[in-house]
């Protein structure tokens, strides 16, 4: 059925029809539960797999439009795109997309509204789209920006025959696409992703290892051991209900005394928060020191006080126990945190690696376990983020090679990028810190993972800090946090463990970074700083041998991208040095130094530098036969350089292989 002569809708759509006709729902959803076409709001959630997709992504409240028109016209394009399947057009709108375009289609009609009085698609002529492409391309909108709003523009007219009042009754700019119309041309190129400075990659892999391997430790020991106590605070609690008011005040004074009797048998003091909060501190009496506030919670929990329930049994109260904190301060004093679970040395220093914890730390150093878990999955495996938050529990599968003799970690996640909306089970056979890694996921997200009803191994660990179930897109925020916090606990004024970028801003951490980063390394670096740390090697064999993702990931080319770019940087710094005046020795130098002399025949570059480098790397340019081949050889990585003695002895580098350096100071260094 062509699009001239398809039948037009005579009638709106139903109010109670449901938003997704066919798109196939997550397990537990029925399509009767879904949003319907009148409400207010459209939640897709139960439409989408991927686990990162964040929530705003996935929902449209018409009620933020004053205009009945545009919203009236803003759900017929919706519900169009969502469900209708034109021959030889894109597929329907993706429902994770959906927010993107509701934003995107409500521009052109409030536009269009300002244009007209009203938003009346039918007095839509070519004039009033022309004036539409200039207003975006005047507002600086980039190219790629212009061409994803003017597309708009052109479904209206593809759907016409299926939108009852928002279909154009003209054809907009006849024989032209959306990109044409913005003068956006696509040029495929280098990934423009920004890779993560080997400076900041380093410590922050290796602290990262070292969480895992150490710190994880305490940190679940201290879980563990909040937990019992606050099942124990929960008995006595119980306990204490059937009792009188003043016998209950008693038990508590009588259970608060022991403990504090303990704390001073065993040397230490009455326990205080690690920092001050809600602008609230203590000032010593006798020598004036400032110190964060008592942690009551603690002693509520030992004595067996719900202040929840009950306010007014608050120990700091009179009717409480304050003289006997009071007394017990004067005579053991104060111990930062409080809780008894001890802490490890950290290796390089032999000191505990951070103070005691007290609930309010032992919640933030959870979350930073998970971000240093997140860094070694994402860095270490090459899997993007959808399928790093993919991650279940029981993910970890151990087998053997075919000869039963190497013993394989294997990650079983889904792949989503060029599947269907349910995504494809896939594979990714890992190194070892990555198993370290998930093993103590599994531990760490269990608890918060079964308060939901999942298995995932990402869950939003304290809920009281928001609404959502899955930490989705809140990682970035997270990962940024945990480069603080380690800079924080670890670093020195002035000296932070986790170095600036190079503008000397911290470096802004983005999941998309960690898998062009790991590609690059693997590429053009596998004997580097990092490499030391967790054997490149292996990981360049995971590539290639199938860890590190399947071909449905599509890793492996990522990586063999990196390698011809990082070949064809080698091959322009060769010619540079050899402009200034440097030879070359070795296998294949008489070769190469033809295969560079011919290139600056052909480039007509002035003295010692190349004129135009885009040229030789710009995938839209004529190649340059004599580079391209060279950066194709595999001899290259065979070139020594033997600077000539008129001029200044270029910097030895050794070709994509760079020789092992000392870790940066105050950065781990992994056994």
């Amino acid at each position: 059925m062509s699009f001239a002569t398809a039948p037009r809708l005579s009638a709106g759509i139903p109010d109670d029809a449901p938003v997704l006709a066919n798109a196939p729902l997550r397990p537990g959803f029925s399509r009767d539960s879904l949003s319907r076409y009148g409400d207010d709001s459209w939640d897709l959630g139960p439409a989408v797999f991927r686990e990162n997709a964040r929530r705003c992504h996935v929902t449209a409240h018409f009620c933020v439009v004053s205009d009945p028109a545009v919203a009236r016209c803003l759900r017929e394009y919706l519900h169009a795109r969502l469900n209708i399947d034109l021959p030889g057009y894109p597929p329907p709108l993706a429902p994770a997309s959906l927010r993107q375009a509701f934003n995107r289609a409500r521009r052109f009609f409030e536009f269009t509204r300002t244009e007209l009085g009203r938003c009346d698609l039918a007095r839509v002529d070519q004039g009033l789209l022309n004036r539409y492409a200039k207003m975006l391309r005047d507002a600086r909108c980039r190219p790629v920006i212009v061409a994803q709003l003017v597309a708009v523009v052109f479904d209206l007219y593809t759907y016409r025959a299926r939108l009852p009042t928002a279909g154009l009754a003209i054809e907009p700019w006849p024989g032209r696409v959306p990109s044409q119309v913005a003068g956006y041309r696509f040029v495929p190129g280098e990934n423009l992703t920004p890779r993560i400075p080997e400076e900041v990659m380093t410590p922050l892999l290796a602290w990262s290892l070292r969480y895992v391997t150490v710190f994880a430790q305490d940190i679940l020991a201290a879980r563990y051991e909040r937990l019992r106590l606050e099942e124990r605070q929960a008995e006595l609690a119980a306990a204490d209900a059937a009792l009188s008011p003043d016998e209950r005040r008693a038990r508590r004074r009588s259970r608060l005394a022991d403990y504090l009797e303990e704390r001073r048998r065993q040397g230490r003091g009455v326990p205080v928060w690690t920092t001050a909060h809600n602008g609230k501190v203590r000032r010593d009496p006798v020598t004036g020191a400032v110190t964060p506030p008592v942690n009551w919670l603690l002693l509520h929990q030992h004595a067996g006080i719900d202040v929840h329930i009950e306010k007014k049994a608050h120990l700091q109260l009179t009717t409480g126990a304050p003289d006997l904190v009071t007394a017990a301060i004067d005579a053991i004093g104060i111990e930062i945190g409080g809780m008894d679970t001890p802490i490890a040395a950290d290796p390089d220093t032999g000191r505990p690696w951070r103070p005691r914890f007290d609930a309010k730390t032992l919640a933030h150093e959870e979350r930073m376990l998970q971000a240093a878990c997140y860094v070694l999955c994402a860095y270490l495996t090459g899997m993007r983020d959808c399928e790093v938050q993919a991650m279940r529990a029981g993910c970890l599968l151990l087998t053997r090679s075919a000869d039963g003799v190497i013993e394989r970690y294997r990650i079983r996640s889904v792949a989503y990028k060029g599947k269907a909306s349910g995504g494809e089970r896939a594979d990714w056979v890992t190194i070892e810190p990555v198993a370290d890694a998930i093993r103590i996921l599994e531990q760490l997200s269990a608890h918060a993972a079964a308060a939901i009803g999942s298995d995932t191994l990402w869950p939003v660990l304290d809920r009281q800090r928001g609404s959502k179930d899955h930490i989705s897109a809140e990682i970035v925020r997270q990962l940024n946090l945990y480069r603080d916090h380690l800079n924080m606990l670890f670093g020195n004024l002035g000296e932070p463990v986790v170095p600036c970028g190079p503008t000397g801003a911290p470096w802004r951490l983005t999941t998309r970074q960690f898998r062009r980063t790991i590609a690059w390394h693997i590429a053009n670096r596998p004997f580097g700083t990092i490499a030391g740390m967790i054997q490149y090697k292996h990981a360049w064999v995971a590539a290639f041998e199938g860890y590190a993702g399947t071909s449905r990931s599509g890793f492996r080319a990522e990586v063999e991208a990196e390698r011809r770019l990082g070949q064809l940087d080698d091959i322009l710094r060769y010619f540079d040095e050899r402009q200034a005046g440097s030879a070359l020795f070795g296998p294949a130098a008489a070769r190469v130094g033809r295969a560079l002399d011919a290139a600056v025949e052909e480039l007509q570059p002035w003295p010692g530098m190349i004129a135009d480098r885009g040229r030789l790397t710009a995938p839209c340019s004529p190649p340059l036969p004599a580079l391209c081949m060279l950066a194709s050889s595999p001899t290259v990585s065979s070139i020594r350089r033997v600077p000539s003695a008129c001029a200044a002895p270029p910097t030895p580098i050794a070709v994509r292989r760079s020789s092992p350096s000392a870790s940066r100071p105050g950065a781990p260094t992994p056994a």
